[in-house]
């Protein structure tokens, strides 16, 4: 059965409160800035699921389509299922995008090369993320694909925690969206809840 774009977003959204929210009244989650949190994301569990890499494919390369966006990547290892599932989708749609890996630390041997994958200088490509708090491990995908000539056309993230990250990274990049907020995630977790 196809679904449509809301079909396709609803969807994915019972995926990721089902396995990749967690709520606690008490903040016990200490995020990577150091922070605590009432709600933690651990989007792998989706991205790397089977149906999850389909949904999430879908509706970023249905953003992605009519651009001129040839390749989509990010800082390894939150954006690597998410940058080949847009690979895999836009290639059975008829209109490939390339994935490409940024690489957290570089290496020291080999070509030593910071940015992985088959993109080449100048060409326009898309910064993915699975989930933006302070926008600092997408701000560093933003700053390493530049210097490897790079065009930055826009950054997607799957989950924007509402943290202050999307100002940030819009001082880098004028276009950044989320398939999701922390505000429609938490709206789906309690409709949940009530039917529970």
């Amino acid at each position: 059965m196809k679904m449509d774009g809301n079909q396709v977003k609803n969807r994915l959204a019972q995926i990721i409160t089902e396995r990749s929210f967690e709520y606690r009244e008490e903040p016990p989650f200490t995020l990577a800035s150091g922070r605590k949190s009432n709600y933690y994301f651990n989007c792998k569990t989706t991205t790397l699921d089977p149906e999850g890499m389909n949904l999430i494919g879908t509706i970023i390369f249905d953003t992605l389509k009519d651009s001129d966006v040839t390749a989509t990547g990010g800082l390894t290892l939150g954006a690597d299922p998410i940058a080949n599932a847009v690979s895999v989708i836009s290639y059975q749609r008829g209109k490939p995008i390339k994935s490409f890996i940024v690489r957290r630390d570089v290496k020291t041997h080999g070509t030593g090369n910071a940015i992985e994958g088959n993109v080449k200088h100048g060409e326009k490509v898309a910064i993915l993320d699975d989930v933006i708090t302070t926008g600092g491990s997408t701000i560093t995908a933003i700053e390493r694909a530049r210097e490897a000539g790079l065009v930055i056309d826009r950054v997607i993230a799957l989950i924007d925690r509402e943290e202050g990250g999307r100002e940030n990274i819009e001082k880098y990049v004028d276009k950044v969206y989320s398939v999701f907020t922390r505000t429609e995630i938490m709206n789906v977790y309690k409709g949940r809840q009530q039917h529970e």
